[in-house]
């Protein structure tokens, strides 16, 4: 099978969200191939997973003094401040047998397959154990979850998903550099600045030159190649997709979703 591959693009994360979540709703609608995207963020941004409260974990008004976004996801997981980074996403119908219908064991494949990307650019990446307790933090990086990757015990990646009418969106972030001052103002954390920074690392802390963020999306679609054992056909987004984001940016810009959660029922397309 042969997966579409959206190449690095840097957005709004209203738009990031919205486009991630246009894919996976047309993926499931039209049964199509799983499709691989790689992302950057056009502005500071803090995104808050689906179940989080915004105003009780996250330092909401310093975000808005320092012109940070904050965008509500529709994956689960805590708070990622963003900034400089690669963050991939992947989508994917229950129809793709490589994956089963289990969030832990397609943490643990996408994981494996990102690893062999780092391995790519000399780096050496393990999956945290599963089942560790894990801090009670709104800081997505303050502590691994289970199958997460981490290079010398510090954590690299942190990833989200929704499983919704069979299929999958996962996506994550992959720091090229981390800021545990600013992690530490925007997002409640009972770890400190120096602590974070003993527990996270980027890539361009682990190599001796320096990459790009397309070196690294060049070595992460290698290692999802290799681990899988597929093909990708650079794409972009079909009308439908782009017309279906246009309209979930609106979403992704009020309040009402990012603030409270607004509830609503996920529809496939």
């Amino acid at each position: 099978m042969i997966w579409r591959l959206i190449s690095y693009q840097s957005h709004s994360s209203f738009q990031n969200m919205a486009i991630d979540e246009a894919i996976f709703r047309d993926t499931l609608k039209n049964r199509k191939p799983p499709t691989l995207r790689f992302f950057g963020w056009r502005k500071a941004a803090v995104s808050v997973g689906y179940f989080q409260d915004v105003p009780k974990e996250i330092h909401a008004g310093r975000c808005r003094s320092a012109g940070v976004e904050v965008v509500r996801r529709i994956t689960g997981g805590k708070a990622v401040y963003h900034l400089d980074e690669v963050t991939y996403s992947l989508s994917a119908g229950r129809w793709e047998r490589r994956f089963p219908d289990d969030i832990v064991r397609t943490y643990e494949i996408i994981s494996s397959c990102l690893a062999r990307g780092l391995a790519e650019l000399g780096i050496r990446a393990s999956l945290a154990e599963p089942g560790r307790k894990a801090e009670r933090t709104p800081n997505c990086f303050s502590e691994p979850a289970g199958k997460e990757l981490l290079v010398g015990g510090r954590k690299i990646c942190g990833s989200a998903q929704i499983r919704s009418h069979g299929g999958f969106l996962q996506h994550g972030s992959l720091l090229m550099t981390f800021d545990p001052a600013a992690t530490a103002a925007l997002i409640q954390s009972p770890a400190p600045p120096e602590q974070l920074r003993n527990r996270v690392v980027g890539v361009n802390e682990l190599v001796g030159t320096p990459v790009s963020a397309e070196e690294i999306c060049e070595a992460l679609l290698a290692g999802f190649g290799d681990a899988l054992g597929i093909d990708f056909a650079p794409g972009e987004l079909t009308q439908a997709e782009r017309d279906l984001s246009a309209g979930l940016i609106e979403k992704y810009e009020s309040d009402s979703w990012t603030l409270t959660r607004k509830k609503e029922d996920f529809e496939a397309g």
